[in-house]
């Protein structure tokens, strides 16, 4: 319980604080943000774009590492996990690109701009979108999740190369596209000390959050499966 709490007051001072605190360009207060040449008041979203897209890499991971898991001990456990961490990897995902394209409105004038970092976000989305037609398609449970299993490890190995790879080695408006000379890696370099703690927090809201919902989701798949075999 003393967790939740935790989780509930990180997550609370973190949208108050990465909404409230002004950018200035020449911060004097604890809750003042320094101006990020290129960004300026966008780079508020960093507090809530870049968790959820961290977020959906280490749901894909898990979903890999426990299809992996499933393969080798065939125990229906890990697939629920494994599917759970999948279906959450999609949610954030999404937030992930809803967030973004919000960024990308209001520094670039349009939501969608076919930038590489939104087109390799947007193909994750498409390979693990055919992971649950996947799913949706096979009714015989062992079958499900071994198929299953195998094609979110051959769907992760696509996962370096779309968040971290293609969108640094092509030219872009992102920030830390191959042509970016303004902002650059944001996170190391302009960022003052206020800034980077509301930011680690936020990375640590957001995980804590996932946890706890991955815990949840893949408890109550789990026991709806077991429901489902009593009543067949």
């Amino acid at each position: 319980m003393i967790w939740k709490i935790l989780l509930f007051l990180i997550i609370s001072f973190v949208s108050i604080a990465g909404i409230a605190f002004p950018i200035v360009e020449n911060p004097i207060y604890w809750y003042q943000f320094p101006l990020i040449p290129g960004l300026e008041e966008n780079a508020k979203i960093i507090f809530f774009h870049v968790p959820t897209a961290w977020i959906t890499v280490i749901a894909f991971l898990m979903s890999t590492i426990y299809s992996i898991k499933y393969l080798r001990k065939k125990n229906l456990l890990d697939d629920s996990k494994a599917y759970t961490a999948a279906q959450l990897g999609m949610v954030f995902c999404i937030l992930a690109t809803v967030t973004g394209a919000v960024w990308s409105k209001f520094a670039w004038g349009a939501f969608w701009s076919w930038d590489p970092r939104q087109t390799s976000i947007f193909a994750l989305m498409l390979i693990y979108g055919a992971y649950f037609a996947l799913r949706s398609a096979i009714e015989q449970e062992e079958k499900r999740a071994a198929l299953s299993a195998v094609y979110s490890i051959i769907a992760f190995v696509t996962v370096p190369f779309f968040i971290f790879i293609m969108p640094r080695i092509m030219k872009g408006l992102h920030p830390g596209s191959a042509d970016d000379v303004s902002s650059g890696p944001v996170v190391d370099f302009h960022m003052n000390a206020n800034m980077l703690l509301i930011f680690y927090l936020s990375l640590a809201g957001f995980s804590l959050l996932y946890y706890w919902m991955w815990q949840i989701g893949y408890k109550s798949h789990w026991i709806k499966e077991k429901f489902n075999k009593q009543l067949i």
